[in-house]
């Protein structure tokens, strides 16, 4: 009885949400006051996730763009003559004659626009329509990862449009974060860090202090509140380790440094996902520095590689899944005839890799040991001098082919690599045993990149990669892709 009552509370408060949710879209313009649009907020975040889904499945078929009318309009519009062609008298442009032209084109863009953009473009006029429309879309993609909805999927791309041009880079204001912040801004800082954790008061004010810099992009319809930030050291060089940002105590005098290391970037609103602000805030960020302190001339990051170690891990098993599948462990002479087949460690990495293994990992190929060795999360492969030796090759060199070599659609696989790339980086160095951390190992095998962002080559290197998806590396990061490739050719031969 009590969970038939429950429901139909529920239900009840669905449509009222619903009646609430169609009076902002069909009421006339100057009928629209913050009461009614604030009965919508208030009623959409008191609803379940249940009942959230609902409704925005609601709002994504029934609130569509009116397809018979837009058939109807290109019919009409492919009925009529072009203009300029031999139907029309000598050839004179008839004025009545465009302006029906005119006249359909304005109503097929009308038509092609959903109703549903009544609804975000009237909350977005709300003061706090602009955080509210971003709470949707993380509702939206949320829903979107339990399976692929056409109708929801058209929803979240019309949404993530209205978005990005609503936070166009002139609409945000650029803020250096300081210790002297409000309390409540400093604790989002704390709460967001997404990529190195901040411990502690001690943590955060080292991060906020001499030395290090912390910017963030806000906009007036979300005060006291980063849509993305970013944290910044002043170095003398490019860090080869995440250890001596964090733990630099003290760090160099400010007048001393040449580089400014970008080591962490946390965006604050899940609803924004996909929508690159970090690309604008990098290059604001390397401006104002460049004006404050002209002596730093080098702007690099020290980034994650957060899909390597699930890249090697299935590409070790896919390997090994084929080669039993095959029965070909006994020879290589065998494994060389298989087409799919790739023994993707070299001869004396394998050899490096049976020789060292001891009693933590047993297989019969070198990958199947390298297989047993990286998957348990105990890691205690990182903690063996002799294991550390046998590895560090062949995962450097196989990091640098998942980083240049490994795409999806034409881009970097790495969701890291290919934010920076498509900003304008190009791939500096890459650094063994840089993030020792738990996360750092799980993710990269405690591996960690250099990306260095040169003013003058940012635009044509962004360029390069979106239109070719070319990516810009150094010398010492490609030689390590080219050496696997002259120990193939050797091997041809």
């Amino acid at each position: 009885m009590e969970h038939g009552k429950e429901k139909l509370n529920h239900q009840r408060s669905f449509e009222v949400v619903r009646e609430s949710m169609h009076s902002v879209i069909s009421m006339n313009k100057t009928e629209v006051g913050d009461s009614v649009l604030n009965e919508f907020l208030e009623g959409y975040c008191s609803l379940s996730f249940e009942n959230r889904r609902k409704l925005l499945l609601t709002l994504a078929k029934e609130y569509d763009l009116n397809r018979a009318q837009v058939r109807e309009l290109i019919k009409q519009y492919l009925g009529l003559q072009p203009p300029g062609s031999e139907a029309q008298s000598g050839g004179v442009e008839d004025e009545g004659f465009l302006s029906t032209f005119y006249r359909i084109e304005r109503n097929l863009r009308h038509s092609l626009k959903p109703v549903y953009e009544t609804l975000f473009e009237r909350l977005n006029t709300h003061p706090e329509g602009l955080k509210f429309l971003t709470i949707i879309r993380a509702d939206i993609l949320s829903i979107l990862t339990e399976g692929n909805i056409a109708s929801l999927r058209a929803l979240d791309s019309y949404l993530k449009e209205k978005l990005t041009t609503w936070l166009s880079p002139a609409a945000l204001e650029l803020h250096q974060i300081t210790w002297d912040d409000p309390a409540s801004l400093l604790e989002k800082i704390v709460f967001y860090e997404a990529v190195h954790p901040i411990s502690n008061l001690i943590d955060l004010k080292r991060r906020l202090g001499v030395g290090r810099r912390c910017f963030g992009y806000f906009h007036s319809a979300i005060p006291r509140e980063p849509l993305i930030f970013i944290e910044v050291a002043l170095l003398k060089n490019i860090a080869e380790t995440i250890q001596e940002v964090l733990w630099d105590n003290p760090p160099i005098a400010e007048s001393e440094a040449t580089c400014a290391l970008f080591y962490s970037i946390s965006s604050t609103q899940p609803g924004l996902a996909g929508i690159n602000l970090g690309k604008f805030l990098i290059k604001r960020v390397i401006t104002l520095v460049k004006i404050d302190m002209p002596h730093i001339s080098v702007f690099a990051t020290l980034s994650p590689i957060p899909g390597f170690m699930q890249w090697l891990l299935s590409k070790l098993a896919s390997q090994l899944k084929l080669a039993k599948a095959e029965d070909i462990s006994r020879s290589s002479a065998d494994r060389s005839r298989l087409t799919f087949y790739e023994n993707i460690l070299e001869p004396e990495e394998e050899r490096a890799l049976i020789d060292s293994s001891g009693d933590l990992a047993s297989g019969k190929s070198g990958m199947e040991i390298m297989l047993n060795l990286l998957t348990p999360t105990t890691h205690e492969w990182s903690n063996s001098d002799k294991l550390l030796s046998a590895l560090k090759l062949p995962l450097m060199r196989l990091c640098a082919r998942y980083l240049l070599q490994e795409k999806k659609r034409g881009k970097a696989l790495d969701s890291v690599a290919n934010f920076h790339l498509q900003n304008g980086a190009m791939v500096q160095r890459i650094n063994w045993m840089a993030d020792q951390s738990e996360k750092g190992l799980k993710q990269s095998a405690g591996i960690m990149v250099n990306y260095v962002y040169r003013p003058e080559n940012i635009e044509e290197y962004a360029q390069s990669y979106f239109s070719k998806g070319h990516i810009h590396s150094s010398y010492d990061v490609k030689r390590y892709i080219q050496l696997a490739l002259e120990n193939e050719s050797k091997g041809s031969l």
